[in-house]
């Protein structure tokens, strides 16, 4: 099935290499919309497979939660109270979610902006399946015009309303990042000292793999398999936003999830864009959305939005193919075409 493939094809590839002793456990499964990936090294069988579970059982929990178009998900519920105007009651960690989601999109200056669910729904791609859909002008417009955004909403006293009713939220572009976060907290707590997580392409370090940090590879936007491999040490975090994942084409023309609030149609001037994360506590959540602003912005306005959000390894690759990179992601890249031209983005 053509649409499920590109689902499942992973903006960072894991490189592995052969498994020797102490053994490499892995665990796969289906959430987010996309594969996920648990490798634990140098673990006990047992130890490595209950750690897995309940990362993977936490993931499972995270999604159905924020499901942006299951009817009975809290999200859903959440914005039929803000379509109707209505104060709705949140969870704890969900307005916690919703507080960092808002000031991660102010630091953006909204191009990272999760309260367009809206827009995105338009665009069809609040389904499990990216086919063509036809769109309506006047109604994208009418979006636009309405102006969702984070700081419409008014989160206090475990409730939340909304000066506008436009606010549809959509957390695809955060919950990931969330959950790689999540569970590098768990897999310490279990004890476990080296593990590599992959949500389609957000990835997140623990330890070591042997002697060596983990290798992964970063997926060329047009072609099979890697353009570049990076070491991950202990605790960074690499993310990358493309147009191959989940998009459409209709008349000749790629349309992918990555919409820019301002004109409300998708982004068509980038294939891909990675960011690398050094560790703290939100590495996972910032190698999830830190990609987003960059990959909408125009090329002269990258480097200011990538400072903005405090990233400082960047990699783009534009509608051409022609790759820029920030010199501190140029130190950390390993080529696998040994005559990629590159340029400096900052």
């Amino acid at each position: 099935m053509r649409w499920l493939a590109r689902q499942l094809s992973l903006t960072v590839l894991l490189l592995l290499g052969a498994c020797a002793d102490p053994p490499l456990y892995q665990a796969q499964s289906y959430v987010f919309g996309t594969l996920v990936d648990i490798s634990i090294y140098g673990a006990p069988e047992a130890q490595a497979r209950a750690a897995a579970d309940a990362v993977l059982k936490d993931f499972q929990t995270l999604h159905q939660r924020l499901h942006a178009w299951q009817p009975d998900s809290e999200l859903s519920q959440l914005n039929r109270a803000l379509a109707r105007g209505e104060t709705a009651p949140v969870a704890a960690d969900l307005a916690d979610m919703l507080n960092d989601a808002s000031q991660l999109s102010a630091r953006a200056g909204g191009l990272f902006n999760p309260a367009i669910g809206g827009l995105i729904r338009q665009w069809g791609f609040q389904r499990d399946e990216y086919t063509p859909v036809d769109i309506d002008p006047v109604r994208v417009e009418a979006l636009v015009a309405a102006a969702p955004r984070m700081s419409d909403l008014h989160i206090e006293s475990g409730s939340i309303r909304s000066d506008n009713p436009a606010v549809q939220l959509d957390l695809g572009g955060y919950a990931k990042g969330l959950a790689l976060d999540r569970a590098l907290r768990q897999l310490r707590q279990a004890g476990i000292q080296h593990a590599l997580v992959n949500i389609g392409g957000n990835v997140i370090a623990l330890g070591q793999h042997g002697e060596r940090p983990w290798n992964v590879g970063i997926q060329h936007p047009r072609q099979p398999g890697a353009m570049a491999t990076v070491a991950l040490q202990d605790g960074w975090a690499i993310g990358t936003s493309g147009d191959y994942q989940r998009y459409f084409e209709l008349d000749g023309q790629r349309y992918c999830h990555l919409i820019d609030p301002r004109s409300g149609y998708p982004a068509q001037h980038t294939q891909a864009v990675t960011v690398l994360i050094p560790p703290g506590p939100q590495a996972g959540t910032l190698s999830d959305v830190a990609s987003k602003p960059i990959f909408i912005a125009a090329q002269q306005q990258r480097a200011q939005v990538a400072q903005a959000m405090q990233v400082q390894h960047v990699l783009v690759v534009d509608e051409h193919g022609q790759r820029f990179l920030s010199r501190a992601m140029a130190d950390r890249l390993n080529w696998l075409d040994k005559h990629a031209k590159t340029q400096l983005l900052f």
